[in-house]
């Protein structure tokens, strides 16, 4: 894996991948805002997305250029290969620390 990926980048990966061909700027900031109930800045979201190109976890592509854009192309993007794999050991690490038997985070320990 080309370095460790965080909260936010582990967010923007998992809402291109659901977005699937769909996935452009503005559709996962406002995908991540809707499901996880916070506001983001566009320019969080291009910082991220240029260091997630740069670690190699992500592609992009450029689309057709649209009138309601302006006559500009919108910016796609895609998993790659190196960023399933990325996601995948973020996933295990997670799954195995949720059931380690001495997390005690079940619901019934807080209440």
């Amino acid at each position: 894996m080309r370095g460790f990926i965080g909260e936010f980048e582990e967010l923007v990966l998992l809402t291109i991948a659901a977005l699937g061909e769909d996935s452009y700027g503005v559709s996962v900031k406002e995908d991540i805002e809707r499901r996880a109930n916070r506001t983001i800045s566009i320019g969080a979201l291009h910082s991220t997305i240029t260091r997630l190109e740069e670690k190699g976890f992500i592609e992009s592509r450029l689309g057709g250029a649209t009138k309601e854009r302006g006559g500009r192309k919108k910016r796609f993007f895609s998993l790659t290969m190196e960023g399933k794999k990325g996601l995948a050991k973020v996933k295990h690490l997670r799954d195995e620390l949720w059931e380690s038997p001495n997390a005690k985070l079940a619901l019934a320990d807080f209440l």
